[in-house]
């Protein structure tokens, strides 16, 4: 699950600044959302006993301290999923996408970067 939250983290952070700027609510939301969702669903820690989850907010804050380039992250993800399917049940799917919509809207709605990137990562779930 480890890998699985990290391409998530780059992938919530690609969402976040695909508008050049990530907003401080883009940031809560994600935070929120990952206290209420993601901690509760399922119970893989790593070797620090932490829940592995906190893997997407760990990845997501390091490349938003280190402006991090992401043109690879979509192309990777599609990858991983194809390489791990057993991993993106219906649950996770649509938890990746509740995510993405949450962190997309939190800072006045979407705009069509973010629309056109949810797109493509809804194809890559459920493809």
């Amino acid at each position: 699950m480890t890998h699985l939250y990290e391409h998530l983290g780059k992938v919530f952070y690609f969402i976040a600044a695909i508008d050049k700027t990530i907003h401080k609510e883009e940031i809560e939301k994600l935070k929120q959302i990952i206290q209420t969702e993601w901690l509760p669903l399922e119970n893989s820690f790593n070797e620090f006993g932490d829940d592995t989850a906190y893997e997407i907010e760990i990845v997501f804050d390091w490349l938003v301290a280190n402006e991090w380039e992401f043109e690879q992250v979509i192309s990777d993800f599609k990858i991983f999923k194809q390489e791990h399917q057993h991993l993106f049940t219906p649950e996770i799917n649509a938890l990746i996408l509740k995510t993405a919509n949450t962190i997309a809207s939190s800072f006045s709605g979407k705009n069509k970067s973010e629309h056109v990137l949810i797109s493509q990562l809804s194809a890559i779930l459920f493809q």
